[in-house]
Protein backbone atom coordinates (compact mmCIF):
# COMPACT_ATOMS: atom_id res chain seq x y z
CA UNK A 1 0.00 0.00 0.00
CA UNK A 2 1.20 3.39 -0.81
CA UNK A 3 1.48 6.50 1.52
CA UNK A 4 -1.05 8.25 -0.70
CA UNK A 5 -3.57 5.11 -0.28
CA UNK A 6 -3.17 5.20 3.01
CA UNK A 7 -4.05 8.53 3.54
CA UNK A 8 -7.08 8.50 1.02
CA UNK A 9 -8.10 5.49 3.59
CA UNK A 10 -8.00 7.46 6.42
CA UNK A 11 -9.79 10.46 4.91
CA UNK A 12 -12.54 8.16 3.35
CA UNK A 13 -12.55 5.63 6.95
CA UNK A 14 -11.80 7.87 9.38
CA UNK A 15 -9.19 7.18 11.98
CA UNK A 16 -9.83 3.93 13.34
CA UNK A 17 -8.82 1.51 11.10
CA UNK A 18 -10.93 -0.95 12.37
CA UNK A 19 -13.87 0.86 10.44
CA UNK A 20 -11.93 0.52 7.13
CA UNK A 21 -12.66 -2.52 4.53
CA UNK A 22 -11.31 -5.80 5.81
CA UNK A 23 -9.10 -5.96 2.53
CA UNK A 24 -7.51 -2.99 3.47
CA UNK A 25 -6.39 -3.63 6.95
CA UNK A 26 -3.42 -6.04 6.59
CA UNK A 27 -1.97 -3.82 4.39
CA UNK A 28 -2.30 -0.60 6.88
CA UNK A 29 -1.00 -2.77 9.40
CA UNK A 30 2.28 -2.73 7.35
CA UNK A 31 1.94 0.41 6.26
CA UNK A 32 1.63 1.36 9.75
CA UNK A 33 4.63 -0.84 11.34
CA UNK A 34 6.91 0.46 8.46
CA UNK A 35 6.10 4.14 9.44
CA UNK A 36 4.45 4.36 12.49
CA UNK A 37 5.14 8.13 13.02
CA UNK A 38 3.57 8.99 10.05
CA UNK A 39 0.84 6.79 9.91
CA UNK A 40 -0.11 7.62 13.68
CA UNK A 41 -0.04 11.61 12.31
CA UNK A 42 -2.26 10.48 9.88
CA UNK A 43 -4.76 8.42 11.81
CA UNK A 44 -4.92 11.75 14.24
CA UNK A 45 -5.79 14.02 11.91
CA UNK A 46 -8.59 11.71 10.44
CA UNK A 47 -9.34 10.87 13.98
CA UNK A 48 -10.00 14.46 14.96
CA UNK A 49 -12.53 15.15 11.70
CA UNK A 50 -13.92 12.03 13.12
CA UNK A 51 -15.14 13.45 16.55
CA UNK A 52 -16.10 16.55 14.92
CA UNK A 53 -18.49 14.61 12.63
CA UNK A 54 -19.56 12.50 15.58
CA UNK A 55 -20.50 15.69 17.64
CA UNK A 56 -23.36 16.47 14.83
CA UNK A 57 -26.66 15.55 15.31
CA UNK A 58 -29.51 16.90 12.96
CA UNK A 59 -31.92 18.66 14.36
CA UNK A 60 -35.31 16.94 15.48
CA UNK A 61 -38.37 18.63 14.40
CA UNK A 62 -41.62 19.34 16.89
CA UNK A 63 -43.56 16.40 17.37
CA UNK A 64 -46.52 19.58 16.95
CA UNK A 65 -45.50 19.98 13.18
CA UNK A 66 -44.51 16.35 12.66
CA UNK A 67 -48.03 15.64 13.81
CA UNK A 68 -49.18 18.64 11.49
CA UNK A 69 -47.48 17.42 8.54
CA UNK A 70 -48.69 14.13 8.15
CA UNK A 71 -52.47 14.79 9.11
CA UNK A 72 -51.86 17.35 6.29
CA UNK A 73 -50.32 14.88 3.42
CA UNK A 74 -53.21 14.10 0.92
CA UNK A 75 -54.00 10.41 1.32
CA UNK A 76 -53.76 8.05 -1.66
CA UNK A 77 -56.44 7.64 -4.36
CA UNK A 78 -57.97 4.26 -4.44
CA UNK A 79 -57.06 3.56 -8.41
CA UNK A 80 -59.39 0.55 -8.72
CA UNK A 81 -58.92 0.90 -12.95
CA UNK A 82 -54.90 0.24 -12.42
CA UNK A 83 -55.83 -3.29 -11.15
CA UNK A 84 -57.12 -4.28 -14.35
CA UNK A 85 -55.79 -2.32 -17.21
CA UNK A 86 -52.17 -3.35 -16.78
CA UNK A 87 -52.92 -6.99 -16.77
CA UNK A 88 -55.55 -6.71 -19.78
CA UNK A 89 -52.92 -4.39 -21.70
CA UNK A 90 -50.44 -7.14 -21.00
CA UNK A 91 -53.04 -9.67 -22.78
CA UNK A 92 -53.82 -7.21 -25.38
CA UNK A 93 -50.06 -7.01 -26.53
CA UNK A 94 -49.85 -10.49 -26.35
CA UNK A 95 -52.56 -11.12 -28.62
CA UNK A 96 -51.36 -8.88 -30.95
CA UNK A 97 -48.08 -10.64 -30.74
CA UNK A 98 -49.17 -14.05 -31.58
CA UNK A 99 -52.07 -12.38 -34.65
CA UNK A 100 -48.96 -10.89 -36.15
CA UNK A 101 -46.96 -14.45 -35.89
CA UNK A 102 -49.72 -16.15 -37.36
CA UNK A 103 -50.27 -13.61 -40.54
CA UNK A 104 -46.58 -13.91 -40.64
CA UNK A 105 -46.15 -17.68 -40.80
CA UNK A 106 -49.18 -17.54 -43.25
CA UNK A 107 -47.79 -15.22 -45.38
CA UNK A 108 -44.60 -16.59 -45.94
CA UNK A 109 -46.05 -20.48 -46.67
CA UNK A 110 -44.98 -21.61 -50.11
CA UNK A 111 -48.04 -20.55 -53.09
CA UNK A 112 -47.73 -23.62 -54.64
CA UNK A 113 -47.95 -27.18 -53.51
CA UNK A 114 -47.29 -29.21 -56.34
CA UNK A 115 -44.71 -31.45 -56.63
CA UNK A 116 -41.51 -30.13 -58.51
CA UNK A 117 -40.13 -31.98 -61.65
CA UNK A 118 -36.65 -30.56 -61.93
CA UNK A 119 -33.55 -29.08 -59.71
CA UNK A 120 -34.66 -25.46 -60.72
CA UNK A 121 -38.36 -26.21 -60.56
CA UNK A 122 -37.57 -27.36 -56.80
CA UNK A 123 -35.28 -24.08 -56.06
CA UNK A 124 -37.96 -21.96 -57.15
CA UNK A 125 -40.58 -23.61 -55.55
CA UNK A 126 -38.42 -23.37 -52.51
CA UNK A 127 -37.14 -19.64 -52.23
CA UNK A 128 -39.65 -17.94 -54.36
CA UNK A 129 -38.63 -15.96 -56.68
CA UNK A 130 -41.37 -13.18 -56.35
CA UNK A 131 -40.15 -13.00 -52.88
CA UNK A 132 -36.40 -12.61 -53.44
CA UNK A 133 -35.45 -11.59 -56.42
CA UNK A 134 -33.92 -14.57 -57.75
CA UNK A 135 -32.60 -14.63 -61.50
CA UNK A 136 -32.06 -17.93 -63.03
CA UNK A 137 -29.87 -18.19 -66.01
CA UNK A 138 -30.20 -18.94 -69.34
CA UNK A 139 -29.05 -22.65 -68.78
CA UNK A 140 -31.38 -23.16 -65.81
Amino acid sequence: MTPERFEDLAEAWGGDIARWPDAERVAAALVMAARPDWAQAVLARAGDLDAVLDMFAPPAGAPALTAQIVASAPSPRARRWISWLLPAGMGAGLAAACAAGVLAGAHLQPASSTPATSEADALVTAVGDEDFGLLLGEDA
